[in-house]
């Protein structure tokens, strides 16, 4: 096979999540791990950070890879899922793998993928780490799929565990209540491996405390430890179309500054991602640098400020607070479930505009009634449906939107609903597109 035909292999003949929804998922690690037995374990040749959490993990993981690699490390990354390209999940040094090394991988495992039959999931964290054992890396950022303890990726005992948050999101796989899905979440605390949680939230506070106790795990809050604030006017910087934002960082934890700390340092730091929610995945960024640091793992200042401020450069993250053009202002935001549409109102809020204008498609599987219910009835809606199985129709989704006062009309396609929307806006108008990652890809 070529590698469109390989790629077709993957995408239609293996069960994918982003097509299907749950019943792609295995409710065990035994097929991640029989194919890393295959490979002779690739897995257990390279050192990494895993990272869970309900927002902000895609973020944090580019900002740290980014910061290792500008520190001189051979750094792997896996994220998913890919907006553009199938290779934005496995990148070492921010490159993708390369297509043959795809059509490789499928050529000399198709025979273990016909008997082993997993997932399309579960073959490309193979595939990720198979690439990286086999280039070598110093150290590898590996984000979670779905959850945390059954998640594909939960086969690799990682030298620092990260949870950025825990919220409402896949309630139908990880469970319905918050407890209930940090406990999932938590599944990728190993023993005697260092925990940084994101967010403190109070009601969870005590469960990863207790968590972290019975695995023999440091535990550390990234949210009592900084306070990271915009030091612009977010008006400021979305008027002039800036690439970066400048944020004060305060180290605000009671216990003495510990000397790993990269605090005090910089008064500043400038970052070319965008979007009022980056302040919490800084703060989590900072504290699991430091944690690294006291590790022995090399990384000064300097080079934290220089990769900070060039995150997308460096790891081709796409898709927070992105501005595709700016006339009209065109803004597009991967958030989709209930906190990340939140945070997506707040840049909404904070940016300057006469109408509002949004480009609105989502799956079946969120919690669709209590987004809506979110979202500006001022606003003109472009109801579209992205293209996969798991798509809310847009006919549908209109129908539910109207329940409680959204109106707008309903496009076949992504596309035809962004021309729409630019055609119909005026040069101060604000155009969003979002409401699911796949929206999103579809616009870029």
């Amino acid at each position: 096979m070529n590698y469109a035909e390989t790629l077709d292999y993957l995408y239609l003949r293996l069960p994918m999540f982003t097509r299907i929804g749950a019943a792609a998922l295995k409710n065990n690690l035994n097929n991640t791990t029989a194919l890393c037995k295959l490979l002779d374990n690739p897995e257990q040749k390279f050192k990494s950070i895993h990272i869970a959490g309900t927002n902000g993990k895609g973020s944090t993981s580019h900002m740290l890879a980014a910061i290792l690699q500008t520190a001189g490390y051979k750094t792997g990354l896996y994220t998913s899922p890919h907006l553009l390209d199938f290779r934005e999940r496995i990148r070492i040094n921010g490159k993708m793998i390369p297509e043959s090394n795809v059509v490789k991988f499928v050529e000399n495992q198709q025979q273990a993928i016909e008997k082993i039959e997993p997932s399309f999931f579960e073959v490309t964290v193979a595939m990720a780490f198979e690439h990286f054992a086999i280039n070598q890396v110093d150290i590898a950022v590996i984000e979670t799929g779905l959850g945390g303890r059954l998640d594909s990726t939960n086969v690799i005992s990682p030298l620092l565990s990260v949870i950025t948050n825990i919220g409402y999101d896949h309630m139908n796989i990880l469970g319905n209540t918050l407890q209930e899905i940090a406990s999932e979440k938590a599944g990728i605390i190993k023993r005697n491996v260092p925990v940084i949680i994101g967010e403190k939230q109070e009601e969870l506070a005590e469960f990863f405390i207790r968590k972290s106790q019975e695995s023999g795990s440091t535990i550390r809050f990234a949210s009592e430890e900084w306070e990271v604030r915009q030091s612009e006017s977010p008006k400021v910087w979305k008027l002039e179309n800036t690439s970066h934002i400048s944020y004060f960082i305060s180290h605000i934890s009671t216990k003495e500054v510990p000397r790993t700390h990269p605090a005090k340092k910089f008064p500043s730091i400038s970052l070319d991602l965008k979007g009022t929610y980056q302040t919490k995945n800084l703060a989590t960024v900072l504290s699991a640098t430091a944690e690294l640091r006291a590790q022995g793992w090399q990384i000064s200042d300097a080079q934290i400020q220089t990769a900070l401020g060039q995150v997308g450069k460096l790891t081709g993250l796409m898709g927070r607070w992105q501005t595709l053009s700016t006339n009209p202002l065109v803004i597009c935001d991967t958030g989709h479930n209930k906190d990340g549409i939140i945070e997506v109102l707040k840049n909404i809020e904070s940016t300057p505009h006469s109408k509002l204008h949004m480009v609105i498609g989502m799956v079946k599987d969120k919690e669709i009634s209590k987004i809506l219910a979110l979202l500006p009835k001022e606003a003109i809606y472009y109801f579209c449906s992205p293209e996969l199985e798991r798509a809310k129709p847009a006919l549908e989704l209109q129908n539910e939107a109207l329940l409680i006062g959204l109106k707008g009309k309903v496009y076949t396609t992504v596309k035809s609903a962004l021309e729409a929307a630019k055609s119909a806006s005026l040069t101060n108008d604000l155009v969003f597109v979002g409401g699911s990652t796949f929206v999103v890809a579809e616009a870029l």
